[in-house]
C-alpha cells in the first residue's frame, strides 16, 4: 500500500505549469512538515516534502494555497528519474496529491477562503466530504 498523509506549511506559493504532451495542468509546492518529537535540548526539526497536484486539484492548489498556510495533503509517494542535457541522472521523490485541505483556522476577513467556501463548500475538489451528522443528544442514538 502506498498512502501518505501530511500536514504542514507551504514553503512557497504553488508553481503551476502545463505538460507539453497534452496540456494538463500540474501544480507543485513544498510542505514543511514538523517532526513529531525532538530530542532533549534540541529544536524541533522539519522535513521539506515536494508535492505535485494534477488537473482540477492542481488548479485548486494554485488558486487558493499561499506561502505560510497550513494544509493537509493525502496522496502517494512517487519516484522518478531523468537525464539532463549534460547526461547527469537526476532522482526525485515526491508526493502526488489525491486530496488537499485547508488546515489553518479561518482568518477574519480572508476573502480567498470565503470565495473558496462559496464555490466548493468546505473541502477541496477531489476530496471526500462527510455524510455523517453529529448528534447532540444521547436520546437520538438507536441503541
Amino acid at each position: 500500500m502506498n498512502k501518505v498523509i501530511l500536514m504542514g506549511r507551504l514553503t512557497r506559493d504553488p508553481e503551476t505549469r502545463y505538460t507539453q504532451t497534452n496540456n494538463t495542468l500540474v501544480s507543485s509546492f513544498s510542505l514543511a512538515v514538523n517532526r513529531r518529537f525532538a530530542r532533549q535540548g534540541e529544536e524541533r526539526q522539519a522535513d521539506f516534502i515536494n508535492v505535485v497536484a494534477w488537473s482540477k486539484l492542481g488548479e485548486f492548489c494554485s488558486k487558493y494555497f499561499k506561502k505560510g498556510q497550513q494544509v493537509g495533503v493525502i496522496g502517494r509517494i512517487q519516484t522518478r528519474t531523468w537525464d539532463d542535457d549534460q547526461g547527469t541522472k537526476h532522482y526525485v521523490t515526491e508526493v502526488v496529491a489525491e486530496e488537499a485541505y485547508f488546515a489553518d483556522s479561518k482568518r477574519e476577513g480572508d476573502a480567498s477562503s470565503d470565495a473558496f467556501e462559496s464555490t466548493f463548500g468546505t473541502t477541496a475538489p477531489g476530496s471526500m466530504g462527510s455524510d455523517f451528522e453529529v448528534s447532540s443528544s444521547a436520546d437520538d442514538l438507536p441503541f
